[in-house]
């Protein structure tokens, strides 16, 4: 520990709140984001819960692909609720302020959420690697059961990671600096701002987060290779057009979500490369939860059918 922290920590004087720096501090520029957010977050809630009750309200979308889609959507819903009224609420207020116990609360359904949607986008490419690779065994393999747990898991998974990373965050001590650069409360802006020793806490963000993101993209890689494989393979030109109809949508929700992530998360910790993962991090947690229910419903038959018919059923 440096001198100077080791001082801060024996004259601690723990901070009750903290102050959110938000995404701008230039005063011009925050009645117009609130309006783009605020149309974001619209886009989000509407477009979401949009595909859940249309998944849920069609038989023929009672499949295990759009029960992974269910619950993508659930989180993309639920973690997008985590911090952006709070920050909406931000560019009208003087100071944005977040108590400790708000902080920390944000801090780990946020690490839920993100952890949860990154091993549901790799049970969703096992899907279809079965689903593309072992047709005639996917009824079998892929039965409610085993779908329900693979759901469990990632909430498991996603729960016990942000159980750890919260946990240790709330060991640390906070001195007068309570300033979090950053518009919400995410692991790596905290721990610039503590007054203790952070080494431990970022030895283990940095072991969850680079274990998550090495095990899901090698599945998810691993799945794609298969499949290219077995798309090679194929004689017919239908079989390949469905193939990759399937899988598209797929890729681009994950190259959307693993993208931004890496560009926000995979850099030391310091006061630059926070300010520069601030902007990045606004692409998964804004631009991803609200792609996703067009990117899912523009490119895909079965929900434009399921739509035609859900607005059939309530003209008539």
């Amino acid at each position: 520990m440096s001198p100077m922290k080791q001082m801060a920590t024996e004259n601690d004087t723990s901070v009750s709140e903290f102050i959110l720096m938000g995404i701008t501090d230039q005063p011009e520029l925050q009645l117009p984001l609130f309006f783009l957010f605020l149309v974001n977050y619209t886009a989000i809630v509407v477009g979401n819960l949009s595909l859940m009750s249309l998944i849920f309200l069609n038989s023929q979308l009672h499949t295990p692909m759009y029960f992974f889609l269910f619950n993508l959507s659930f989180i993309d819903f639920c973690y997008s609720f985590v911090f952006t009224p709070k920050m909406l609420v931000s560019f009208v207020s003087k100071k944005n302020i977040i108590p400790y116990t708000g902080c920390m609360t944000q801090l780990f359904f946020f690490c839920f959420f993100v952890n949860s949607e990154s091993y549901v986008l790799t049970a969703m490419a096992y899907d279809r690697y079965v689903a593309i690779c072992k047709p005639l065994l996917y009824q079998t393999i892929m039965l409610p059961r085993i779908c329900c747990l693979l759901m469990f898991g990632s909430y498991l998974i996603g729960f016990s990671s942000a159980m750890v990373l919260t946990g240790l965050m709330i060991r640390l001590n906070f001195c007068k600096n309570n300033i979090i650069n950053h518009y919400m409360c995410d692991i790596f802006p905290v721990l610039l701002i503590s007054c203790s020793n952070t080494y431990i806490n970022e030895l283990v963000s940095t072991a969850v987060v680079g274990t998550g993101i090495v095990l899901c993209t090698l599945i998810i890689l691993v799945s794609y290779v298969l499949i290219l494989f077995n798309i090679i393979h194929m004689s017919s030109g239908k079989g390949w057009s469905k193939a990759l109809g399937t899988c598209g949508s797929h890729i681009i929700t994950v190259s959307l979500f693993y993208g931004s992530g890496l560009l926000a998360y995979v850099k030391p910790a310091s006061a630059e490369t926070v300010g520069q993962g601030k902007f990045f991090s606004v692409f998964y947690t804004f631009l991803v939860p609200m792609l996703n229910p067009l990117i899912y419903s523009l490119r895909n038959q079965d929900v434009k059918l399921a739509v035609k018919k859900t607005l059939k059923r309530i003209t008539s």
